[in-house]
């Protein structure tokens, strides 16, 4: 489910915004990706800094699901995403990438990448058609410096 290249201690920079206008500020992270029960679960630990807030955290429990490729999560943040979590769906893809969606009302939603690529970690708004601008923006990217 994480691939072996991906589990480990990584110390990386993570970028956020609040809005897609908005420039993407740089603090500190680190992530922890590894798998449990069996590898039947993928566990993905996460801190970062919020510009006004200070710093963050966040955990994504994953596991596979009856549907080919099929993934599920659940995730909880100590800023995205409290008191309790979201639930998740997705894929996984040849690659060894994850994506998991959640809808958090009235279509609008919110899409976490994990994996291969320039960034560890990369979460996305989605914006609802009818609302400007429609559509997938990053607000946080979490790039592995070392790990």
């Amino acid at each position: 489910m994480i691939r072996d290249d991906l589990t480990g201690s990584h110390v990386g920079v993570n970028g956020f915004r609040l809005m897609p206008g908005d420039p993407l500020r740089e603090f500190p992270a680190t992530a922890s990706l590894s798998t449990a029960a069996g590898d039947h679960l993928g566990l993905v630990a996460y801190t970062w800094q919020h510009p006004d807030d200070g710093p963050q955290d966040g955990l994504i429990m994953i596991w596979r699901t009856a549907e080919p490729d099929g993934i599920a999560a659940t995730w909880g943040d100590s800023w995205y995403q409290k008191p309790g979590t979201m639930p998740l769906t997705g894929k996984s893809s040849p690659d060894g990438s994850l994506q998991l969606d959640g809808d958090y009302g009235e279509g609008w939603g919110w899409r976490i990448l994990i994996g291969p690529g320039e960034y560890l970690l990369r979460m996305e708004n989605v914006v609802p058609s009818g609302h400007s601008p429609a559509g997938a923006y990053p607000v946080m990217l979490l790039r592995r410096i070392t790990g």
